[in-house]
């Protein structure tokens, strides 16, 4: 699993999960961590991650993240792409579930104990990982792309609602939307629309 718009000011965080076999040994060429790949690049290989195996990706809102925190709605957005797993039946109550990073913000919000291990670099190093940091940035960047027709004046189609010169630039002439993380906005910039 892998998360992405951790660190954006607009729009919700995604996590991202793929399903492979133990012992699988074939991946889509090309697959590696969704931060270096180009979006042309990810765009391209995200039907080869789909055919490769099962997958999902679980939201949390900008308005749960100010409500709860960003640590807990990183757990709650993977407790989510874990059900849609479990639901298209892939059986994750006997799966290892691995976390990139160092951090386990899972387990806290499973409602029974799951195997879940955390790497540092891991969409770097396994390809599963891989392939769900790519499937969380296309479906995210895709949110942020259909949320920018909505509300232009943020510029979230280029900067994808993270804290761009015109996304500040947006929030200082627009205010902030439902889509904003109002807790995470710096001070100055807090008028509501």
């Amino acid at each position: 699993m892998d998360e992405v718009g951790r660190g954006a000011i607009a729009g919700p965080v995604a996590v991202g999960a793929h399903a492979v076999a133990v012992g699988t040994s074939t991946f889509p060429e090309g697959l590696r961590d969704s931060k270096l790949l180009s979006e042309k690049r990810r765009d391209a290989l995200a039907p080869l991650i789909e055919e490769w195996g099962a997958g999902a990706v679980g939201y949390a809102s900008a308005e749960e993240i100010d409500e709860h925190g960003i640590t807990a709605m990183l757990g709650e957005a993977a407790r989510r792409a874990l059900l849609e797993l479990h639901r298209a039946g892939v059986s994750v109550d006997t799966a290892v579930i691995l976390l990139d990073g160092n951090q386990d913000w899972l387990t806290p919000c499973l409602r029974k104990p799951l195997d879940v291990r955390t790497k540092v670099g891991a969409d770097r190093s396994c390809a599963s990982v891989a392939a769900a940091s790519v499937r969380a940035k296309v479906a995210r960047d895709s949110l942020m792309r259909e949320a920018d027709d909505v509300h232009p004046e943020y510029c979230w189609g280029s900067n994808k609602g993270y804290g761009a010169k015109a996304h500040y630039a947006g929030i200082e002439s627009h205010g902030l939307t439902e889509l904003h993380r109002h807790s995470w906005i710096k001070a100055g910039t807090q008028t509501e629309r």
